[in-house]
């Protein structure tokens, strides 16, 4: 596990970061996708990054359009969905705007999301593919060193869990998890009904996107 410095002094002090910064959001689309799934996910991933990264994450996350100017205040956005998800040409040049002037995405396939969210992002970035991330990828190795990769959370379609990026002009913009369903694993326990140790990976792993989010990689 790496020592950290206190990453709350880091990102105030030497990224600018401003207090609105320090929460994260859920991104809203259009679609009919259910965008607004996992209601209890990224208040209990801030507060297992408020404990175990130092950060002074606010508990409640804000939601935030693809086409609006608030996407811009916040470091950490993440997108998930079992459905349909559409973005309309000023809404993709928005969001490339972010992704390209630093902003981070993470898209977590909630099963099903999967035909539609790769064609969506094509809009964003029509030059780029998703590439397979290597086990060795630094957003495998930041708090925790995940050596297999992504955990495998729930079954879905039996198939591996895959951790695929974006990259543009040599840095990750978008994680997208797949088949794997990190945000079921950061609900309450009660939701899912996970079991503690699976629990604990799938907010380990959401840490390590966090962090990579705030720092760039370290």
């Amino acid at each position: 596990m790496r020592k950290l410095l206190p990453l709350s002094f880091i990102l105030l002090c030497c990224f600018g970061v401003s207090a609105q910064d320090l929460q994260l959001a859920l991104l809203k689309y259009n679609g009919g996708g259910d965008w607004y799934a996992n209601p209890t996910a990224l208040p209990n991933l801030a507060r297992f990054c408020n404990e175990q990264l130092g950060l002074g994450l606010q508990e409640d996350y804000a939601t935030v359009e693809v086409g609006s100017a608030a996407l811009f205040s916040h470091a950490f956005v993440h997108l998930t969905g079992h459905g349909n998800v559409v973005f309309s040409e000023a809404e993709a040049e928005n969001l490339r705007n972010y992704l390209v002037g630093g902003g981070f995405l993470h898209i977590d396939d909630n099963y099903g999301i999967d035909p539609f969210i790769r064609p969506a992002m094509k809009q964003v970035f029509p030059e780029l593919e998703f590439v397979e991330l290597p086990f060795d990828y630094p957003i495998y190795d930041q708090q925790y060193k995940m050596e297999a990769g992504l955990p495998k959370i729930h079954e879905h379609d039996g198939k591996p869990a895959q951790g695929f990026g974006l990259i543009y002009k040599g840095r990750l913009v978008c994680f997208y998890s797949y088949e794997t369903d990190l945000g079921d694993g950061w609900e309450d326990q009660a939701v899912h009904n996970d079991t503690p140790a699976m629990r604990l990976q799938a907010l380990q792993m959401g840490a390590n996107l966090v962090q990579y989010a705030y720092t760039q990689g370290g």
